[in-house]
């Protein structure tokens, strides 16, 4: 039995990557970014190039993405992808917050309307969960009734609605990548829909700080990166100015750890700014997951400087912690292949969703009642745990 999946904004293919290694077949990606395109095309991954709001006006019926990918509305496994929507980040100061209504995850909307898959995933900045639609700063309210668009949570309460008004059950939730086996604190939230209002539900983590046993136990930046340390491949440099100041912090460091008599001038105008600030002048600690990467490492707010190495990390290293395969290739500059590399959702998370999706779809995901009848709690929590165990 196959899965035929539909991949939306697919970037650099991690999820996409992810999902099949769960089990399930992308069948078409698509994403308005060249260098994307070039490289899905370059590992033989078919793939549609264009902005999908044109693509929509053009044929409303999907015909773009079906007829590449052999199917016919109805009989996908799954429509995924990742909609833009930087202007709900928490990493800025969110001012310029978009209606979702006139965003792209209108157009995601469209296609599951048409395609009908069985089930959607929609992945995002967990900041979505608490943006309002308008933003309306406090000193402009003048005691004025708060409308509702401007609450907090706002633009979730409609995307969720949106997906219920199409006939899908849903469940979302904030996953960090590193409770899937992924070398990296990376949260994202997941959206999982089910047209047939199945029984879908968050994947279980599988890994943890503390365990007794190690396979089981969080990968760290060591596991992810250290045999490149003689050939790291190709990466961007810091500023002579920022270098000095790194040279200067032992791993698993950042600013805090500089003398006190330079932090002043090494921090510039953000010293009196607020905040934890902990990714200026950040050096890697090996023995921890990596922080969530980002579109380029040598930003001055979101250093990643490698643990033991004067330089940020490279293109190779970006593409192991994010576990793409090393045969992967990721087309561009510098600088695209990391913004590519960057935005992708790490493998390990989307394998875990595409298992969650089949334990579902083929009816082993749910829990034989008949084995916990007539024990104790504490059994029945021992005897849960195994079963969680056996199913990894």
């Amino acid at each position: 039995m196959t899965y035929p999946v539909i991949s939306l904004f697919s970037g650099a293919m991690g999820l996409d990557l992810g999902l099949e290694k769960a089990g399930l077949d992308i069948k078409i990606g698509q994403d308005f970014d060249p260098w994307c395109a070039k490289t899905a095309t370059s590992n033989s991954k078919p793939f549609v190039l264009g902005d999908i709001r044109q693509l929509l006006i053009e044929d409303p019926s999907c015909k773009f993405l079906l007829e590449p990918a052999g199917l016919i509305p109805g009989e996908a496994f799954a429509v995924v992808g990742g909609p833009p929507c930087q202007p709900f980040s928490t990493a800025g100061k969110r001012l310029g917050t978009q209606d979702p209504r006139g965003s792209l995850f209108m157009e995601f909307v469209k296609v599951i309307k048409v395609v009908r898959p069985r089930f959607f995933i929609m992945e995002n900045v967990k900041g979505l969960l608490s943006a309002a639609i308008k933003h309306v700063p406090l000193d402009e309210r003048n005691g004025k009734p708060v409308d509702p668009e401007e609450l907090p949570g706002s633009v979730f309460h409609f995307i969720r609605e949106t997906f219920q008004e199409l006939g899908y059950k849903l469940v979302h939730g904030i996953l960090d990548a590193s409770h899937y086996g992924v070398p990296q604190f990376r949260e994202r939230l997941f959206i999982i829909g089910s047209r047939d209002y199945e029984d879908i539900f968050l994947p279980v983590p599988t890994h943890f700080q503390f365990h007794q046993d190690l396979g089981y136990r969080w990968l760290t930046l060591r596991d992810a990166i250290e045999d490149l340390e003689g050939n790291p491949g190709p990466y961007t440099t810091f500023s002579a100015e920022r270098l000095k100041y790194l040279r200067l912090v032992p791993m698993g460091g950042n600013w805090r750890n500089l003398p006190p008599d330079i932090v002043e001038s090494a921090m510039g105008g953000a010293y009196n700014s607020g905040g934890g600030k902990v990714g200026f002048y950040r050096r890697l600690d090996y023995e921890q997951p990596s922080p969530t990467l980002v579109t380029s490492p040598v930003q001055k707010a979101t250093m990643l400087c490698h643990p033991i190495q004067d330089r940020p990390l490279s293109i190779r290293e970006y593409a192991r912690i994010q576990q793409f395969p090393d045969d992967w290739i990721i087309e561009g500059s510098i600088s695209d292949c990391y913004r590519q590399i960057g935005n992708a959702v790490p493998l390990g998370l989307g394998k875990a969703v595409g298992q969650m999706l089949l334990a579902v779809a083929n009816g082993t995901a749910k829990i034989n009642t008949r084995r916990f009848r007539g024990t104790s709690i504490h059994d029945n929590l021992a005897r849960i745990q195994n079963i969680m165990l056996e199913a990894n």
